[in-house]
């Protein structure tokens, strides 16, 4: 039997009047004339979409779940500077335990579900010997994994050759559950120093298969251009494909000719790249006085190179960003604007980076809408990729696996104007 058949849908393709066919968890039909096989089964639920938007979930690429709504502990980030949220964590870090870093993790989880964020990557903080973070969050992948799909990143947060043991910290993560290697070289005491630290951590990456994520070059110095020996390190190494720079910041401020040369070395390594727009757009060009740097990489450009770009949200209510609700569709909006990415490819492309192209990144297994795939899906109150992120649309249902994990009722007014009443669903009139 059929778990469920939705009908009547609009796809993120534009394709209209579409059934989508559910069993054991997956998808087997997509289509706008489902064939006998539907039709000769009783589905246990079926969803009129009444032509609004179906899609796979969400997917963020990079958050830092250790740290989130830990805003106010021990203090507030008064600069708003990331320096000075990093020396925050660091005053934090000796008053976590292990309950509360579970227990706010799992709350946002349900945040996320609830907004059909279905698909996570966080970085964990390894600097710490006691491996507090690691281990809450390796426990919150495990409880959270019916509903949500949470990749762990080790991330050194003080430096890997800056911290003193930080190489045998970030090898212990990855033995205790920990996804991907990660990195921080800007923050490394010397470029020479940030250097080495992204030769070291590729090559670790590659002897033990392992994906790669690193916060690379987020400054807003022209100079700082770890990117180019993370894309070089990914080519000698063969990593091709199963490396991500994260921020890239220090790209909106480099000259024109230098990136002309860096991007041809980006495609060839098949590096993909995760802008954060909300936390680039606040933390960047804080040491500008007018004009004042928008801090955000050159997104535009690096999709037209070829390679897969995702927005992440980054933080939520943390020591360097007290805003944030797990929204995508609100981080995807900051990108848009904030890259000037208003043709309809490009807003297109918008809602691209916060589904499909992070699903990309993290080599989700059988994520999308075709025959096959994992029915996890999302229904907005939206008619277009476009008009959902123009409305931060409302997600009415969200499925995971085919089973119904999440839903919020339709936002509608009611309007009271001089003797006309009336009700707006805040959909675009045709």
């Amino acid at each position: 039997m059929l778990d469920l058949l939705i009908h009547n849908a609009t796809l993120p393709d534009g394709r209209t009047g579409m059934g989508v066919a559910v069993q054991n968890g997956r998808i087997v039909e997509v289509s706008a004339a489902l064939t006998a096989l539907t039709h000769t089964q009783t589905p246990a639920q079926v969803v009129d979409a009444q032509g609004l938007l179906l899609s796979s979930p969400f997917v963020d690429a990079h958050f830092h779940m250790d740290a989130t709504l830990s805003l106010g502990l021990p203090r507030l980030n008064q600069s708003g500077t990331l320096l000075e949220g990093i020396a925050l964590w660091g005053e934090l870090k000796p008053h976590l335990t292990f309950d509360a870093l579970v227990e706010r993790a799992l709350a946002y989880c349900d945040w996320a579900v609830a907004q059909g964020l279905l698909a996570i990557r966080s970085h964990v903080d390894t600097s710490d010997p006691s491996m507090l973070a690691v281990q809450a969050l390796v426990e919150v992948k495990k409880r959270v994994a019916p509903y949500l799909d949470l990749q762990l990143v080790a991330f050194p947060q003080d430096g890997v050759l800056r911290t003193k043991g930080g190489v045998d910290n970030l090898k212990k993560a990855l033995s205790l559950g920990v996804d991907v290697v990660g990195g921080i070289p800007h923050f490394e005491r010397t470029m020479a120093d940030g250097a080495a630290s992204v030769k070291l951590l590729c090559e670790l990456a590659a002897e033990q298969g392992r994906l790669v994520d690193m916060h690379c070059d987020e400054s807003d110095d022209p100079h700082s251009r770890h990117v180019e020996t993370l894309a070089y390190e990914t080519q000698r190494l063969g990593l091709h494909g199963r490396v991500t720079g994260s921020h890239l910041t220090s790209m909106h401020s480099m000259d024109n000719y230098y990136v002309s040369k860096l991007l041809p070395l980006m495609a060839e390594a098949q590096l993909c790249v995760v802008a954060n727009p909300l936390i680039n757009i606040t933390l960047q060009g804080r040491h500008d006085s007018y004009p004042k740097r928008r801090g955000m990489t050159r997104v535009p450009e690096i999709m037209a190179a070829g390679m897969t770009v995702a927005f992440g949200h980054d933080c939520v209510m943390d020591p360097w960003y007290s805003m944030g609700s797990g929204d995508m569709l609100e981080v995807a909006s900051m990108g848009l604007h904030v890259g000037h990415m208003t043709s309809q490819a490009a807003m297109q492309q918008c809602f691209d980076a916060v589904t499909k192209n992070p699903a990309r990144i993290l080599h989700l297994d059988s994520y999308g809408l075709e025959a096959g795939c994992h029915a996890d899906l999302v229904l907005l109150q939206a008619r277009t990729p476009i008009e959902a992120i123009r409305l931060k649309a409302t997600r009415l249902k969200v499925w995971r696996r085919g089973q119904l994990v999440a839903q919020t009722p339709a936002r509608t007014a009611s309007l009271h104007l001089g003797g006309r009443p009336g009700q707006t669903d805040f959909l675009h009139r045709r």
